[in-house]
């Protein structure tokens, strides 16, 4: 099976957009893999960590802190930017439209879940198709394995950290049981890989 013989016009566009998600480990993973991104990432970055709703969260000074990349809480109506890095609220979905604007939903949980990362892979599928990174990083549950069919199907790439060592493996073990993935990766390589897919279609 050869991966080059896909349709070299749409193929060859740049990147438009990184989604990640993660659950339980999830800040410490995030950390690692939005650490390894340089200054002036060329697209806008996306990221659902479940969080519990109850209490304030200063996840986007947390990860501030700790990446080279500004970070802040995504608000309704937003216009996503290259470089930046956009976290869903606790309890609000966090999805992108065409043109990267940033839509919150409080519609129902999805998989007892909200945010939900079905729902922001299911957005970016359809607003960026082949333009479209999904990765999957740590945490309990199935959250974002549907999502990640979404994003393949239309042409997306998508990334696993390996379950097997992972700190919660079941949400990457679902993206991967999906047969969705194109990478699955120890959580130190993923920001390499995702600065060089990024790379080779904007050079």
């Amino acid at each position: 099976m050869n991966h080059v013989e896909q349709d070299d016009s749409s193929l060859g566009q740049p990147y438009g957009i990184l989604a990640i998600a993660a659950s339980a480990g999830g800040i410490t993973a995030l950390t690692r893999v939005l650490g390894g991104l340089p200054a002036g990432f060329p697209v806008p970055v996306v990221v659902v960590q479940h969080l519990d709703p109850r209490h304030q969260t200063i996840i986007a000074e947390v990860l501030g802190r700790r990446v080279k990349l500004p970070v802040q809480l995504a608000q309704e109506g937003q216009q996503a930017e290259s470089g930046m890095i956009y976290v869903a609220p606790p309890n609000r979905h966090l999805l992108v439209e065409g043109g990267g604007r940033l839509t919150l939903s409080s519609s129902e949980l999805v998989h007892f879940v909200r945010p939900s990362a079905d729902l922001l892979f299911e957005s970016v599928a359809g607003s960026y198709g082949r333009r479209a990174i999904a990765c999957v990083l740590t945490g309990s549950g199935s959250d974002g394995a549907m999502g990640v069919t979404a994003v393949k199907s239309r042409g997306g790439t998508v990334i696993a950290e390996d379950p097997q060592l992972a700190e919660f493996k079941g949400m990457p073990e679902a993206a991967v049981a999906s047969g969705s993935v194109d990478f699955v990766l120890p959580l130190d390589e993923i920001a390499s890989v995702i600065c060089g897919l990024v790379e080779a279609r904007t050079s």
